[in-house]
């Protein structure tokens, strides 16, 4: 009886022993793999940043070349009534939530609007 207890603690003992390395080497290939996935989606961000600090520059170089110079704050109103515009709000609503003048939105819009239009024409032509 008391070499089938000491028997049986030595098997339990060697199968803790077991299952602790192979739990052990589990977590390290998920924690592994953890580390490859952080790594792409950290080069896809630069990826992204660098791509988006190209664009920034090639918008700079290109407002510089046609000699607009507007402000900041200029660029940020101008950016967001084109937003909406974009998103189909009409020019009565942008100029509501602006809180400035339908003529003056559409002044500022006008060669946003041409440029659709004529987009229009040319497919109507094809």
């Amino acid at each position: 009886m008391e070499w089938t207890l000491a028997i049986l603690f030595v098997v339990s003992a060697l199968l803790f022993i077991i299952s602790m390395s192979k739990s052990g080497r589990a977590s390290k290939e998920k924690q592994n793999e953890i580390d490859m996935i952080h790594m792409a989606v950290m080069n896809e961000i630069n990826d992204v940043k660098e791509t988006i600090r190209d664009i920034e520059l090639d918008i700079e170089i290109v407002s510089k070349e046609a000699g607009v110079q507007i402000s900041s704050q200029e660029k940020l109103f101008l950016r967001e009534i084109l937003d909406l515009y974009k998103r189909n709000y009409s020019i009565e609503s942008i100029a509501d939530k602006k809180q400035v003048s339908a003529s003056e939105i559409k002044q500022l819009l006008t060669p946003y609007l041409t440029s659709k239009d004529e987009r229009r024409k040319v497919a109507d032509e094809i």
